[in-house]
């Protein structure tokens, strides 16, 4: 996909750096918006997807490498991504682990490294992003959650914990950032990425678990994912502190 020719979009003339970025949701959040015109920073720890995913977008995306659960090492990607593309209008935390296990399976390694990524990272990616945006006018900062925010899953505890503190995170730096910059999280459900289909394929039990507590009875698209960071980063200008819950309709029958 060969974004360099597009002048105008959604975000034409913005500037984004987006965590996670090198699959899933985080991947098609980069290519949405540098379609409708951003220039976009691809975060992520692994060097090599993360290249990958920045050629195919083109001219309009850089690679920064970084895990995100190291401070300094996000320090540095911000500064990177802000000297590379001129500034920083919009900020995806999309970047998260998973490591199921039961109560006892859920090591303090386990415990730290799904906190530092899922809910630490989001802050510090956060905290450098917001100084550059309160002292350029403004901004906008989208976290992605989880349905696991509001549902106790007991194989996933570690997880749970991460994604609650995301929307409690996000309210209180809404308050701290407003009016200059706006802070938002949606909370997906299932989503059908690559890694989900090939779970119900060695496990097509899971799938039926799945779709009899999902009213709609699917998992959403990356697409759809995208499209509710996408509101929040263009047209959702009086919202800040609001969770956005796609997933398609889990937590309404909880």
């Amino acid at each position: 996909m060969n974004t360099g020719a597009m002048n105008a979009g959604r975000l034409a003339g913005r500037r984004a750096l987006i965590t996670g970025a090198s699959s899933g949701a985080g991947q098609t959040t980069a290519e949405v918006f540098a379609r409708e015109g951003a220039q976009v920073a691809l975060v992520a720890s692994r060097p090599e997807p993360l290249e990958q995913a920045a050629s195919a977008i083109g001219d309009r995306a850089i690679a920064v490498p970084a895990d995100i659960g190291d401070p300094d090492q996000v320090a540095r990607a911000v500064t990177t991504a802000i000297a590379r593309m001129g500034g920083l209008d919009v900020v995806v935390n999309c970047a998260a682990v998973a490591m199921g296990g039961t109560l006892e399976e859920t090591t303090p390694e386990r415990w730290r490294r799904t906190l530092d990524v899922n809910l630490s990272g989001a802050y510090y990616v956060s905290r450098e992003a917001a100084r550059h945006m309160v002292a350029n006018g403004g901004g906008a900062i989208v976290n992605v959650a989880s349905e696991s925010a509001s549902m106790g899953m007991p194989y996933y505890i570690a997880y749970c914990a991460s994604k609650a503190g995301m929307v409690g995170m996000t309210r209180a730096m809404a308050v701290a950032l407003a009016p200059t910059v706006t802070v938002n999280v949606i909370c997906p459900g299932p989503i059908d990425t690559p890694m989900l289909q090939a779970h119900f394929e060695t496990s097509p039990e899971a799938r039926d678990d799945l779709m009899r507590r999902v009213p709609m009875g699917r998992a959403a698209s990356r697409e759809e994912i995208a499209a509710g960071i996408m509101y929040f980063a263009t047209d959702g200008t009086c919202a800040t502190g609001a969770s956005l819950a796609l997933d398609c309709g889990t937590t309404a029958s909880v």
